[in-house]
C-alpha cells in the first residue's frame, strides 16, 4: 500500500539509487543547501565587493554577511518558490532581504544591488565546483599515490595482455597499473587547471553590460573614471578575490566556455577511473582471478548467492562513467545558446553539472579505496600465461626465424604451428621442434625458451619507469 505525500513531504535526494556518491564528501559539497549557501556566498561577497569600492556601506556588507547563513533559510519552500521564476536567485533574494531587514533595515537595500540571477547562480556553481574539484583532487591524489605503489612493485610482474578479450602478447602488471596511473595524471593535470583558471567569477547585470552596478555606483559618486570602465573591473577583481574564483575577461552569461571546460575535464576523469574498474573487474572474473577487491563487511555480497563476493568497487565506478558522459553531453548542448540569456538552455545546465560533479565525487573516492587496497595475485597471472602453450609468444617466434627462413615463411611456419598446437592441445615449442624447416637450427630447448612469457615484456619496464618519474615530479612540482 502506498501512502500519498505533499511536495513538503518529500525527502531530499539521499543517494539511494546512486550509492557510489552517497555519504561522500563530494555529495555534501553539491548537495540543496551546499548549493544555497554558495549563492548566499555569492549575494555576502558582491556586497563586501561593493563596500571595498565605497558603494555599500561597510556595516550594510557585513548585515547581508551575517544573514547569508543556509541554515536560516527553508530549501524545500525555497525550491517551490523557485518554480514561479524558473530560477532560485529571484524567491531567495526577497527572502535574504527580508532576513537582513529584521535586523538592520537599511542594510536590506543593499542585497543584490546592481546585480542579476544569472550572475549570483552561475557563481555559486563556480563555487560548488571550486569545493567539489578541490576534494576530487585530493582523493586522485590518493588513486594515484596506490596505483604509483603498485606499478613499482609489480614493473616486471609478468601477465597476459589482452585485446578483443584473448591473450595477445605479454606484458606486465607493472605497465598495466602504470597506464592506469597515466591517466589519472591527465585527469589531475586538467582539473588542476580548470581550479587554477577556469572557474570564473560571474559578474554581467541585466544583459551583460554591467550597467545595473555602474548605475548604483554613480549614485553613490564611483564608477565615473574611464566611462565605469575602471570601477566595472576593479568591482570584478574584488568581486573574484572574495570568493577565491577566478577573473572573467568579459561577462560570460552566453560565452559558457567555464563550464564546458570543467565538463570536458569531468569527462576525462571518469574515463580514467572508469577504464581502472573495468580492468579490475575483468581481471577479477572467477576464471581469471588476477587481482582481488579489498575485502570489507558486507562488501560484494549478492542477495541470492551466499559464495559471492563481487566486485562491488569497481562496479559502483563504472556506473559513474557510464553516466557522467551523457550529462556532459547535456551540458554541451545547452551551452549553444542565443540572445543576452536564453531560455531554457542556461536553466538545462544546473543538475547536470551537478550530477557530474556528485558522481566524479563518488567514483574517484571510489577510486582511492580500490587503489589502495588492490590485491595482486602473480602466481594466477603466470598460470594464465601457460594456458595457451606457448601461443602467447607466438609473434616472438616469427620475428626470431625470419632471418632463417625469411619472412613470409617464418610467419606461416609458426601460423600452421600454432593452429596444430591449439587443436592438439600441444606446447607450441614441441610442435616447432617437429618441424621440417627447423631441422638442425633449434633444440626442444631453446625453443623453449623462446616461448617464456617473461622474456618477451619488451621495454614494459622502462615505460613504467617513465611514468613513476611523471608521477615523483608532479608530486614535487605540484602538477600532474
Amino acid at each position: 500500500m502506498t501512502t500519498a505525500h505533499t511536495v513538503h513531504d518529500v525527502p531530499l535526494d539521499a543517494g539511494l539509487l546512486s550509492p557510489v556518491r552517497a555519504g561522500t564528501a563530494a555529495e555534501a559539497a553539491t548537495h540543496d543547501t551546499a548549493c544555497l549557501q554558495a549563492m548566499l556566498d555569492a549575494e555576502s561577497a558582491l556586497a563586501r565587493a561593493q563596500a571595498r569600492l565605497g558603494t555599500v556601506p561597510t556595516q550594510a556588507a557585513r548585515a547581508i554577511t551575517d544573514a547569508a547563513r543556509a541554515e536560516q533559510f527553508d530549501v524545500q519552500e525555497l525550491a517551490g518558490r523557485s518554480r514561479a521564476a524558473a530560477n532560485p536567485v529571484v524567491a531567495l533574494v526577497q527572502l535574504l532581504a527580508e532576513a537582513v531587514r529584521e535586523k538592520d533595515p537599511e542594510a536590506a537595500h543593499y542585497v543584490h544591488q546592481g546585480s542579476t540571477s544569472q550572475d549570483v547562480l552561475d557563481t555559486a556553481l563556480m563555487l560548488v565546483s571550486a569545493r567539489t574539484t578541490e576534494i576530487i583532487l585530493g582523493d586522485l591524489e590518493r588513486v594515484a599515490t596506490g596505483l604509483a605503489g603498485l606499478a613499482l612493485r609489480y614493473r616486471d610482474a609478468p601477465m597476459a595482455a589482452r585485446t578483443l578479450g584473448q591473450h595477445a602478447v605479454p606484458t606486465t602488471f607493472g605497465l598495466k597499473a602504470a597506464g592506469w596511473l597515466q591517466a589519472v595524471l591527465d585527469a589531475e593535470q586538467a582539473l588542476t587547471g580548470v581550479l587554477e583558471t577556469g572557474l570564473c567569477v560571474q559578474l554581467g547585470g541585466a544583459a551583460g553590460t554591467m550597467a545595473g552596478y555602474l548605475e548604483y555606483a554613480r549614485i553613490h559618486g564611483e564608477g565615473e573614471a574611464a566611462g565605469g570602465a575602471d570601477y566595472a573591473q576593479r568591482l570584478t577583481t574584488a568581486f573574484a578575490a572574495e570568493l577565491g574564483l577566478a577573473e572573467p575577461l568579459v561577462p560570460w552569461h552566453t560565452v559558457r566556455t567555464p563550464l564546458a571546460g570543467l565538463a570536458a575535464a569531468l569527462a576525462l576523469t571518469t574515463s580514467a577511473l572508469g577504464t581502472f574498474a573495468a580492468d579490475v573487474q575483468l581481471l577479477s572474473r572467477t576464471e581469471t582471478a588476477e587481482v582481488t577487491e579489498p575485502a570489507a563487511d558486507g562488501r560484494g555480497a549478492s542477495s541470492a548467492m551466499p559464495h559471492k563476493r563481487n566486485p562491488a568497487l569497481a562496479a559502483l565506478i563504472r556506473s559513474s562513467a557510464y553516466q557522467v558522459p551523457g550529462l556532459v553531453s547535456a551540458l554541451t548542448h545547452a551551452s549553444v545558446t542565443d540572445d543576452e540569456r536564453p531560455a531554457g538552455a542556461w536553466h538545462a545546465e544546473w543538475q547536470p553539472l551537478r550530477e557530474c560533479l556528485r558522481l566524479v565525487g563518488g567514483a574517484a573516492h571510489t577510486g582511492a579505496e580500490l587503489a589502495e587496497g588492490l590485491t595482486v595475485h602473480t602466481d594466477r597471472m603466470r598460470a594464465n600465461l601457460e594456458l595457451t602453450g606457448g601461443l602467447v609468444v607466438s609473434e616472438r617466434l616469427a620475428a626470431v626465424l625470419s632471418p632463417e627462413l625469411g619472412r613470409a615463411p617464418a610467419k606461416t611456419l609458426v601460423s600452421r604451428a600454432s593452429a596444430q598446437a591449439a587443436s592438439s592441445g600441444r606446447h607450441l615449442a614441441d610442435v616447432l621442434a617437429e618441424a621440417p624447416e627447423l631441422s638442425g637450427k633449434h633444440s626442444i630447448e631453446s625453443l623453449h625458451k623462446l616461448c617464456d612469457p617473461a622474456e618477451y615484456t619488451g621495454v614494459a619496464g622502462s615505460l613504467v619507469d617513465r611514468v613513476l618519474d611523471r608521477f615523483h615530479r608532479s608530486r614535487r612540482c605540484g602538477t600532474a
